[in-house]
């Protein structure tokens, strides 16, 4: 006959073969000079401070190109998409997005009523620099200078979302 609990069974027998080979062992927390230097303490990497100066975008238009994702000709549409949680960004003035995960002591990092105030603006802002897998994070500890609103209108790049 086949065993209805081939899984069960072989739980048992890790767990008794573990408590076995544990149950004569009489452990203690003090360590050995050699085990002691052996052990490897992990460090943070340090994280680089950066001043980016660009326009605050919202990822999604920009990223996936649905509509042309800068200034006023843009701006509601980028209003909208931080009020229902797509993330901001900065596209510095280097080229490069640098998605925007904290501003200054904002817990809010979805949805937050200063970014969304400041969507569209050309700012200059100065942070922390994650970088992984290729994405560029920043934790915006001070918003410097904010230029206002970029000015690139319908009349320059057609009626969104899909020009003429």
């Amino acid at each position: 006959m086949k065993n209805p609990h081939p899984p069960m069974i072989a739980a048992m027998a890790i767990t008794a073969l573990t408590l076995g080979a544990c149950a004569g062992y009489e452990g203690t927390t003090e360590k050995s000079p050699e085990m002691a230097a052996q052990e490897i303490t992990p460090s943070a990497p340090e994280v680089p401070r950066v001043t980016v100066t660009g326009e605050i975008i919202d990822t999604w238009c920009y990223v996936t190109e649905i509509m042309f994702a800068e200034g006023t000709a843009h701006h509601q549409c980028a209003v909208w998409c931080a009020v229902g949680g797509i993330p901001v960004g900065v596209l510095g003035e280097d080229g490069k997005v640098y998605v925007v995960l904290k501003v200054e002591e904002d817990s809010d990092n979805v949805a937050n009523p200063r970014m969304v105030k400041i969507q569209s603006h050309k700012v200059t802002v100065d942070g922390d620099l994650y970088e992984r897998d290729g994405v560029n994070y920043l934790l915006v500890t001070q918003v410097a200078d904010d230029h206002g609103i970029v000015n690139l209108t319908h009349d320059d790049y057609g009626i969104q979302p899909f020009g003429e």
